[in-house]
């Protein structure tokens, strides 16, 4: 069965996986480190891991795989779960991929620097109703496809 891992601190997109995840019938895992309000159902899950800094992380990339998909806007946690053959997707609709997460990770990684420096790089542009709508879209399509992949294996 298709799990979704939600990376939850912060994560702007729970509902829309909730709704998607009601619609296909497949499992949620809502990680964080403090608690989190999910709905009543048996397909979604919390999980409080402890309060490290990457506990959170940790838990998601130890147990997503291949036939799961993985909702984050952390970069480097995408860049472990794509190995594993987990789908990737950003909180805006961007889906992490072997083939870009290099230049997502590259990225990341000037903007800190640039940081370090003490140049203001201004931080992410804040969530608009395109970006939801893109997101969800996504979200029903990756879904979509997990599902007959799976359908193909193991039917």
């Amino acid at each position: 069965m298709l799990i979704v891992f939600i990376d939850a601190d912060g994560c702007p997109v729970k509902d829309e996986v909730y709704r998607v995840a009601q619609r296909y019938g497949f499992g949620v895992r809502v990680v964080a480190n403090r608690p989190v309000n999910v709905p009543c159902s048996a397909l979604v899950q919390a999980v409080r891991v402890g309060g490290g800094i990457d506990e959170a992380d940790d838990w998601i990339a130890a147990r997503a795989g291949a036939g799961d998909m993985v909702v984050t806007a952390d970069i480097p946690l995408a860049a472990r779960c794509l190995p594993q053959g987990a789908r990737v997707l950003g909180v805006k609709g961007r889906e992490f991929t072997a083939n870009s997460i290099g230049d997502a990770v590259a990225s990341r990684e000037l903007a800190q620097q640039l940081r370090e420096m003490g140049v203001n790089t201004g931080g992410p542009a804040p969530m608009e109703k395109k970006d939801r709508s893109r997101f969800l879209s996504r979200l029903d399509e990756i879904a979509g496809a997990i599902r007959r992949e799976q359908g193909e294996v193991t039917r």
